[in-house]
């Protein structure tokens, strides 16, 4: 894979990342993932909410157990990379992520949807931060080898991220045509093949990286204040994401009496990212430095939400009434493209020797509680019958006041 940005030992602007095999084979698992991902996550809430009948605080509860069970536990599958390497731990996530997609499509009760949630979170759980982990060390790398800044490595992960996640929803939409349950399906046959050619050709073991001990890494994780700033502030940020699933949805179905918009501006997201976010990347790391640039996205997500709270007082509906929605959703997609590669890059800067799948599966294990109460917390409001423009006005305070926790590298 490549994308336009200074290349290795000072090459000019404009010529492709030369990466290694490694490097592309993790950037692709990124697409694959979300790919399966979102071809089912953007329409969890209206299946719970319409088809099972669920209240609002349960939808709510539900999609916060899913985040918390897998970012929550990113930590589990941190110090599994570390102690055996990505390549088992990368399988074993690929495998349950199959099993829950198929009890997903089949679950019929509450505790049932519950416990395919929390299979699918812990997959995720096992999967990702073993190869965040590694790219943002492959990322370190590239950067002392003369490569250029390490959050252009990282933007061009969020990039093929954010491909999958374009993908995925219009994949997604078009199997809705049939039911839920073929959407899950896909999603699962999507991972069994990412499962067949991972285990043809993920490495048995990457050179310079040392299995670490488990023991001992918690208690350096909890005395590194820095550390657990970021993760506040990078918890705050995955709260205000998570609202694509829980608040927007609730927005684009006052706007439009259905949710038939959120396809296309799940799609309208994802796009930006893809063709926006190396260029942002650049212009971000040629004139602010790593902390300023994570602290204006979060107040960039901020004014999205208060782009929404203005408008709702005046009731607009139809196409008119998706404007505010759209807004938000660019100025989300905005921030994010400031946070995301900043908060990975921060980490090996912050993490001891040996420990990076630790931290980086703490960096979500943190940020995941935050989200699992936040989630359960923004259901409740937006389903208390206060005035529309409250819960918004609430999420825009608590990801403002986030700006200022972004830590200073070491």
């Amino acid at each position: 894979m490549s994308a336009l940005s200074t290349g290795p030992r000072g090459e000019a602007p404009g010529r492709p990342l030369r990466l290694s095999p490694l490097l592309r084979l993790l950037i692709l698992t990124q697409l694959a993932f979300n790919l399966g991902f979102f071809a089912v996550l953007p329409f969890l809430s209206a299946h719970l909410g319409q088809a099972m009948g669920m209240a609002g605080w349960l939808v709510g509860l539900v999609l916060g157990l899913r985040t918390f069970s897998q970012q929550g536990l990113f930590v589990v599958g941190g110090v599994l990379a570390d102690r055996y390497g990505i390549r088992p731990v990368v399988l074993a996530g690929c495998a349950l992520r199959i099993g829950g997609f198929v009890w997903l499509g089949y679950a019929e009760r509450t505790w049932a949807v519950v416990c395919a949630v929390l299979l699918t979170g812990f997959a995720a759980a096992l999967f990702s931060p073993a190869v965040e982990s590694e790219v943002a060390r492959q990322a370190v790398a590239w950067e002392e080898g003369g490569g250029g800044p390490r959050t252009r490595v990282l933007a061009l992960f969020t990039v093929a991220g954010q491909a999958g996640a374009f993908a995925g929803p219009l994949l997604g939409a078009l199997l809705l045509a049939v039911d839920f349950r073929t959407a899950c399906l896909a999603g699962a046959g999507i991972f069994v093949l990412v499962l067949a050619g991972h285990a043809r050709l993920l490495p048995q073991h990457i050179p310079g990286r040392d299995r670490t001990p488990v023991g001992g890494g918690l208690r350096l994780v909890l005395r590194n204040r820095p550390f657990l700033a970021l993760c506040c502030a990078y918890g705050a940020y995955l709260l205000a994401y998570n609202q694509l699933y829980l608040a927007l949805p609730k927005e684009v179905e006052r706007a439009t009496g259905s949710q038939t918009a959120l396809a296309w501006l799940f799609a309208l997201s994802s796009l930006l990212v893809v063709t926006a976010q190396l260029p942002v990347t650049r212009w971000a790391g040629e004139r602010l430095a790593m902390r300023r640039s994570m602290a204006a996205g979060l107040i960039v997500v901020a004014a999205g939400f208060g782009v929404v709270a203005a408008a709702l007082p005046a009731r607009w509906t139809g196409a008119v009434g998706l404007v505010p929605a759209a807004g938000f959703v660019v100025l989300l997609t905005l921030g994010q493209m400031l946070v995301a590669p900043v908060a990975r890059a921060l980490v090996p800067d912050l993490a001891e020797e040996g420990r990076l799948g630790l931290y980086t599966g703490a960096l979500s294990s943190v940020s995941g509680l935050i989200v699992l109460l936040g989630s359960s917390a923004t259901g409740t409001l937006l389903d208390a019958g206060l005035p529309r423009e409250v819960p918004w006005l609430v999420l825009a305070a608590m990801t403002a006041v986030a700006a200022g926790l972004v830590p200073r590298r070491k």
